[in-house]
């Protein structure tokens, strides 16, 4: 009877302990859930520290002359920046102006635009009368009331954009000013002999994020060059601007190149009916391309992940957390091939020496 009285009380503890951890675990889960903007900030800071990490390593060791001192790692950081922000700064001078002429001008010819639009209709018996543009604009879906509702709300995702930007440019700082500190206290979490390891893959994993960054950045070059070419044989105007703008949108799958499609396809408007649709068809041919053939190599060259597995994860990443998902996914995907290959190796080892 005693020893059935102890089973019975082993059972009853297992089952309180276990109803315990399942609480805290929905309880961990439900917090992340609530957390997930934030913790998604995090994240974004802690991939830009790992990417520029080698960047700011390289400043700070090679003084500007011979003989000085090293400079130290606030001023690596900030001269990395700055060559951030003097590159977006070049970039905005040489795009705004253009797109403004462009849509000042396209604004002057979009009444003979749309005329020639409604007679095309009307010939083929699509429309029966003409509309002018007051009409049009009247028509239009929506009302003044929901106008202004979707007026404020683009506000507001612009000014979250711009307050999570900065967090993000002030926490990749810090993390880049004790990153030394904070990883030696990651490696103190876990035993003395496998702290060696933890070296070896916190360097993997390094190596993969900054080939990450740096597969961006041939992807924009290759996107840009080929949209430059494209547009000056379809005779396109500013497309040297619009070039431009379709190699930044290539950093932001999924809406980017939709972005930097729209000014392309209305200064091929500005030229005729016909250049308009090419440069549509151009562009849709482009990112097919790119989708399916230059991210998959480009990531598998540079970040050593095959190209199955960068499709599966954009498709995955895009899928759970929209355009940020997509942009994460892949170097996401690389540092999970860096811990499961650790697993799988220690696996092994553990096995060949039973």
């Amino acid at each position: 009877m005693a020893l059935t009285g102890q089973m019975a009380d082993r059972t009853k503890g297992l089952i309180l302990w276990t109803l315990a951890m399942v609480l805290v675990a929905i309880g961990l889960a439900w917090l992340v859930y609530l957390a997930r903007d934030a913790l998604l900030v995090i994240y974004v800071s802690v991939l830009l520290a790992i990417g520029f990490g080698p960047v700011v390593r390289t400043i700070e060791r090679h003084p500007v002359k011979r003989g000085d001192r090293a400079l130290p790692r606030w001023l690596a950081i900030l001269i990395v920046y700055l060559v951030i922000v003097g590159a977006l700064t070049i970039i905005g001078f040489l795009v705004i102006p253009p797109l403004v002429d462009q849509a000042r001008e396209l604004w002057t010819r979009l009444p003979s635009l749309l005329d020639q639009a409604q007679t095309f209709l009307i010939n083929r018996g699509l429309l029966n009368h003409r509309i002018t543009l007051e009409e049009a604009v009247r028509s239009a879906p929506g009302t003044p009331g929901t106008a202004v509702g979707t007026v404020a709300t683009a506000l507001t995702s612009i000014a979250g954009f711009v307050l999570a930007f900065i967090t993000i440019l002030i926490l990749t700082f810090y993390l880049l000013i004790d990153s030394d500190a904070l990883f030696t206290a990651f490696a103190r979490l876990f035993p003395r002999q496998t702290r060696p390891r933890v070296l070896d893959a916190s360097r993997k994993i390094t190596t993969k994020v900054s080939a990450w960054l740096n597969g961006q950045l041939i992807l924009a070059g290759t996107i840009g060059a080929t949209a430059a070419l494209g547009l000056y044989l379809l005779g396109v105007p500013y497309f040297y601007v619009l070039a431009l703008i379709a190699a930044i949108g290539e950093m932001v799958p999924v809406i980017g190149p939709i972005l930097s499609a729209a000014p392309a396809i209305l200064a091929g408007l500005s030229v005729s009916p016909q250049t308009a649709l090419f440069v549509a068809l151009f562009w849709l041919a482009q990112q097919q391309l790119e989708n399916h053939l230059l991210v998959p190599k480009v990531m598998e060259r540079q970040v050593g992940v095959s190209p199955v597995i960068v499709i599966v994860a954009l498709l995955i990443g895009g899928a759970a957390l929209g355009i940020m998902g997509a942009v994460l996914a892949v170097p996401t995907a690389a540092i999970l091939q860096v811990i499961v290959q650790e697993l799988l190796d220690e696996r092994d080892r553990d096995q060949s020496q039973v």
